[in-house]
């Protein structure tokens, strides 16, 4: 079998790459290669929100989001927005007043990068202007973010949170939307464009002169195509080592509690809630007593880190909730099935006590939780690989750890950029292979400090 372009791995980032190929650049033979059915590895784990709020050093993700969330936009429209895109945004939470002066120069650094303006609410009600999120839709929505600074507006507008809470960021241009639903469009479009998906592992890849020559699928079938992409996820480092290709990259493993709530104790309208102070848990005496005899469970009672969040899920008339709280990472080996920690709902439930008092109500009686997750597959500063390696016709797309639905598009469209030759955008060297070489890049490494990762 002969074809144009093979891409390994039919997760959201090679949907995305196929969807740009052809139906965006008209190219034929395409061919897209998993072992498993598309987007059912990581794609379907996701949280599904998106966001144009990154930190610096420089306004790579934000530029790079900005246009990933126009070509979401753009899909929207074009589809009837069958994927139920919407600008609930993100709702970042303080009740530390030693984190305040913090929490706000956080709040600067992207809107000074190019995530729009910053509007700063206090008790001056002249100046107040704060347009409310509707939930569902995307349109007409301001972009920034609001900052209160008063307790008393964020109680009238948020009265669902701790009255703690001495300020709140509200970020406009971010929500969340149905991943299967925004991958499935792409593929079926992709499709009728000519992709071919076929099940297998790639189990080698034939290099002559340092170019692709072919494939190997399930070590029997060989397709010959000039042009290799790796987009397999969290096997991303395992592709590249079938070239010889050291790949700069790890994973992590992220679990996800989906619980009814019963209780109405999060509106249904609520955007995405983080909780931005570290904490200790809450536990009764004889809690306490009782984990500290045990060295395995005697961590609990240590201080937890920030980043607890929740929001959320399905429509007006579903009364499930995700809760996330990543307070062990690591880095591991992927595996399939993952491994999932038992005490993860209770131990996320009790982290978000602290943000949202009404959840005490389910300590001792919560309903029955599903725990599911994925990887994280990252470089050390959790900015993308995407682009050409050393290997003639070969590329990668990966690396997009929690962050891959929503850069899908603007990720799928810089690499065939790259496979076209097409004009790129001023991000794409911060996203390459390349910026390993660059020894400024390596200077600004060695001073990295926020990696944007919830």
């Amino acid at each position: 079998m002969e074809c144009e372009v093979l891409i390994c791995g039919a997760g959201i980032a090679g949907v995305s790459t196929a969807y740009h190929l052809t139906v965006r650049h008209g190219i034929k033979g395409v061919v897209l290669v998993d072992e498993r059915p598309p987007l059912s590895l990581t794609s379907d784990k996701s949280t599904e929100c998106y966001r144009n709020w990154w930190p610096g050093p420089d306004s790579t993700m934000v530029d790079f989001m900005n246009r990933s969330i126009d070509l979401l936009e753009g899909l929207a429209l074009e589809s009837g927005n069958i994927f139920h895109l919407n600008r609930r945004g993100y709702l970042y939470l303080t009740a530390d007043p030693d984190q305040l002066d913090n929490f706000i120069q956080t709040a600067r650094e992207p809107a000074r990068l190019g995530a729009g303006a910053l509007r700063i609410h206090n008790t001056d009600p002249s100046k107040f202007e704060y347009i409310t999120s509707p939930p569902e839709g995307f349109r007409g929505m301001p972009d920034g973010a609001d900052l209160f600074l008063d307790p008393e507006l964020i109680r009238k507008y948020f009265p669902y949170v701790s009255n703690e809470v001495i300020a709140a960021l509200h970020v406009r241009r971010a929500g969340w939307f149905s991943a299967q639903q925004l991958g499935m469009f792409m593929l079926d479009q992709a499709r009728c464009h000519g992709t071919q998906v076929i099940e297998g592992k790639v189990t080698g890849i034939e290099i002559e002169g340092n170019r692709v020559r072919s494939t190997v699928i399930d070590d029997v079938e060989k397709i010959y195509a000039p042009i290799f992409v790796n987009a397999a996820g969290p096997f991303l480092k395992q592709i590249g080592e079938l070239q010889n290709i050291d790949l700069p990259v790890y994973s992590e493993l992220h679990l996800k509690v989906s619980v009814r709530d019963h209780q109405g104790a999060i509106p249904r309208h609520a955007p995405l809630l983080i909780w931005t102070d570290r904490q200790t848990l809450p536990w009764s005496a004889e809690e306490i007593s009782i984990l500290a005899e045990d060295p395995e469970t005697r961590w609990l009672l240590d201080e937890m880190p920030a980043g607890v969040h929740t929001r959320p899920e399905g429509g007006g008339d579903s009364d499930i909730v995700l809760f996330l709280w990543e307070y062990h990472v690591n880095k591991v080996e992927p595996i399939f099935p993952p491994p999932l920690d038992e005490q993860y709902p209770e131990i996320a439930l009790r982290g978000l006590m602290k943000m949202l008092p009404r959840l005490q109500a389910y300590l001792g009686r919560s309903p029955r939780p599903y725990l599911d997750g994925g990887y994280y597959t990252k470089t050390r500063e959790n900015r993308p690989l995407i682009g050409p390696t050393q290997v003639e016709g070969s590329y990668v797309i990966g690396a997009l750890s929690g962050f891959g639905l929503m850069a899908s598009c603007a990720a799928g469209e810089l690499l065939v950029n790259y496979i076209t030759n097409s004009e790129l955008p001023s991000y794409a060297p911060a996203l390459s292979l390349n910026r390993y070489e660059d020894p400024n890049y390596l200077r600004l490494l060695e001073n990295w400090e926020d990696s944007g990762q919830l």
